[in-house]
């Protein structure tokens, strides 16, 4: 039976960190890998022909009976469907629990089902890092309401915190993350950051690294869809002279750079499968050799990954590596997209425009908010980045120390042509600027707030062109 299982795959499952179970459809044990064994302490002899559940599964969390009919993987050998498990425990010999996350995967044999197999990780520390996750923002929550009207003060004293880090924000969605961020930071634990393109992934990870104790060392970035299969195994663990064509010289991989310090895998879905199965034993046993050396290498290094793609997924369809996933999936942070977070648009627009003023020589004072209200009501599917990209255009249009919104914010407005009714002369670009910015400052033309100013006009001039070219108050 146990050849049906396994056949040459044995010497593989014997050597992965996740327990692996094999089933017959009698429930009895009919393979149990060295994983297993040192998670339960129950050796393989002593369960091989037996059936495991009455032995490690016997009983819910809180000690209640978990009859063996209601076992998730014994189910899975009756009506041959896959399962994942989660929050539930296995009993070791000593009478003690841990908690585990499963899956049980029936196994058939020329199309006949002929028992089931049973992956499972002990998931006790990642437990307990989200208790401590929960607790701090039980706190968190119940400060936020102790000081319900003293917004303006926490918001400064977060954005002092956090200032140069490139993360500001209030919202709720955003302030979880940073709480997980300072949790996880202080550990060397894995991270997996998810989200979409645009969101800050490389920043959560470098504030992640900036706040770590290894912050001294090196933060080095591997962008995995940036090479070919072939030429990232060289990137990754660096390669001997000679030891492909154009090798000319003695390289060090990224691996290599980051001891001590932190790797950066950016766009971890986009990794080969050969590519996958290396950097599983780095991450395992901590060794690689380089390409075309025999020497082998160790590193000290945190790995922190990213990924806009649904990675579980990826391990259905088997494009990706399920031991794999479970190493990277330590502790996983989101970077909420922007349409989730609207409420932060004023304070992320005030952080570009800052960023803004230092890289275009500019003297902006902010966004209007006329212009705000507009941000707020688009949604934003290139995220932070595509605000950045809109601000920096209208900085670089604008003539005045406030920004209007200028240029069309979708896409099918950009595509949008004028028709041959529209007014498309100088004086009526300027006429519906001048009108943007009057109602902008409620038709005040004089002083510090004043049109004038904003423009950048003397307050004769203004009212110039405004006679010429026909502005009054009724038609805003």
């Amino acid at each position: 039976m146990v050849n049906h299982f396994l056949g040459d795959a044995e010497l593989l499952l014997n050597a992965v960190g996740e327990g692996v179970y094999g089933f017959d459809l009698s429930g009895n044990a009919v393979f149990i890998n060295p994983a297993a064994e040192r998670m339960t302490g129950w050796r393989a002899e002593e369960l091989l022909g037996k059936k495991i559940h009455q032995y490690h599964h016997h009983s819910h969390a809180d000690g209640t009976s978990y009859p063996a009919d209601e076992c998730q993987i014994y189910c899975t050998m009756f009506d041959g469907k896959r399962r994942h498990v989660k929050n539930e425990v296995f009993w070791r010999k000593d009478g003690s629990s841990f908690a585990v996350e499963y899956t049980s995967t029936p196994v058939y044999r020329q199309g006949k089902l002929i028992g089931a197999v049973a992956i499972f990780r002990d998931i006790s520390k990642q437990q307990e890092t989200e208790q401590a996750l929960r607790a701090a923002l039980e706190q968190v929550k119940s400060l936020s309401e102790q000081l319900k009207d003293e917004n303006a003060y926490l918001l400064s004293e977060l954005n002092e915190d956090w200032q140069d880090s490139g993360l500001v924000g209030s919202s709720h969605i955003f302030k979880t993350m940073l709480s997980q961020i300072e949790l996880v930071s202080q550990t060397s634990s894995t991270v997996l950051i998810l989200g979409e393109n645009g969101t800050g992934k490389e920043l959560v990870a470098r504030n992640l690294h900036r706040l770590s104790d290894r912050n001294k060392q090196p933060f080095v970035k591997v962008n995995c869809a940036a090479f070919t299969p072939s030429l990232l195994e060289s990137e990754l663990f660096g390669h001997e002279k000679g030891a492909f064509t154009g090798a000319n010289e003695r390289r060090k991989g990224r691996f290599e750079l980051a001891n001590k310090g932190t790797l950066f895998l950016d766009e971890i879905g986009e990794l080969p499968l050969e590519a996958q199965s290396k950097l599983l034993r780095v991450l395992q046993e901590h060794e690689f050799e380089r390409v075309g050396g025999s020497q082998t290498l160790s590193v000290d290094i945190r790995i922190i990954a990213a990924t806009n793609r649904d990675l579980w997924r990826m391990v259905e369809q088997g494009s990706f590596r399920m031991d794999l996933y479970y190493r990277l999936n330590v502790f996983p942070i989101t970077a909420p997209a922007l349409r989730e977070r609207k409420e932060d648009i004023p304070v992320l627009s005030a952080n570009i425009i800052k960023q803004l003023n230092k890289r275009l020589g500019k003297q902006l004072e902010g966004v209007s908010n006329a212009a705000i209200e507009q941000l707020k009501r688009y949604d934003w599917p290139g995220n932070i980045r595509e605000l950045q990209n809109v601000l920096e255009r209208e900085a670089i249009l604008s003539t005045t120390r406030v920004l209007q919104l200028t240029q069309p914010l979708s896409e099918a407005d950009k595509l949008a042509k004028p028709s041959f009714e529209d007014d498309l002369t100088l004086d009526a670009a300027q006429r519906k600027h001048i009108l943007s910015v009057l109602e902008a400052c409620n038709w005040q033309i004089a002083g510090a707030k004043g049109a004038a100013f904003k423009l950048g006009l003397n307050e004769s001039t203004l009212r110039s062109k405004l006679k010429k070219l026909g502005i009054k108050k009724e038609d805003s």
